[in-house]
């Protein structure tokens, strides 16, 4: 009869109707409990798998808001990087045979405490980007990067130490064996070092974590970005897409690379 609904199509619009009210109330929830405006606090949308987020993924896209359980705010300049341990492999000759390595533990004073650092980070190694242009253009560009007042330069990933030591290694990346003054070698590189962020503990901490699970399988990962830290403080940023998102089609590579680095810190 005209003008009537159908049993499916009752049930059909209930379900939106419900699921537009759980938002609704989770808005005003976000907008009661928000300690600065725009900001999302992951404790109302609960995990990244949670049914309300799979409802609307592009709410963990908003800038400096939700993402993976424990992601901060994202970072921005003037921001302090956060306090972890990276869990890395050093070379130890006592240990004799084919694989001299022991672990170390690497703290973030030891890599950014009273030094100008560079960090870019990128979703994985050996992954085609990564590869072909991101790690070989900060290795090419190395000692221009370094004379610009840079004490170091780190290659981020989300990947353990061994994924990381073999990506070096079949990057062509000189392994440095012997000298010990910077806290990843030896072991590690002689110039761009190959940071392990395994546990993606200082990716979370940046506001930098993003999930590829739909798009690539990647699971937890970090999104894409390059960053200037002096004394533990981020001095520059540079953010592909301007914020990270989630389960992104495309992978953007405009403003992380070493030309755009190299550029900002001549005109400093």
């Amino acid at each position: 009869e005209q003008g009537c609904c159908t049993t499916s199509s009752f049930i059909a619009m209930s379900k939106i109707a419900r699921t537009a009210a759980l938002f609704s109330a989770g808005l005003m929830s976000c907008a009661a409990a928000s300690p600065a405006a725009g900001q999302v606090p992951r404790r109302m949308f609960g995990s990244a798998s949670s049914p309300l987020l799979k409802q609307f993924p592009r709410v963990l896209s908003l800038r400096g808001g939700a993402g993976p359980a424990g992601m901060a705010t994202m970072a921005a300049e003037g921001s302090t990087v956060p306090a972890v341990t990276f869990k890395c492999r050093v070379r130890d000759e006592k240990i004799g045979g084919d694989n001299p390595f022991t672990w170390k533990d690497v703290t973030t004073d030891h890599i950014f405490k009273g030094k100008r650092v560079v960090v870019f980070a990128l979703p994985g190694a050996f992954t085609p980007t990564c590869s072909s242009t991101h790690l070989p253009g900060y290795e090419k560009n190395y000692d221009a990067i370094k004379a610009c007042g840079v004490d170091e330069i780190y290659c981020l990933s989300v990947n353990d130490a061994f994924v990381m030591r073999s990506w070096g290694l079949a990057q062509g990346c000189e392994e440095e064996k012997s000298d010990a003054a910077n806290p990843l070698n030896p072991g590690n590189f002689k110039k761009v070092k190959l940071l392990p962020d395994g546990a993606c503990l200082f990716t979370r901490g940046m506001g930098m974590s993003c999930t590829w699970d739909s798009e690539r399988g990647f699971g937890e990962r970090s999104w894409r970005y390059s960053v200037v830290v002096n004394d533990g403080k981020v001095e520059k940023i540079f953010v592909e897409g301007g914020a990270v998102m989630q389960n992104h089609g495309p992978d953007p590579f405009e403003c992380s690379d070493a030309d755009t680095m190299l550029k900002y810190l001549k005109s400093k």
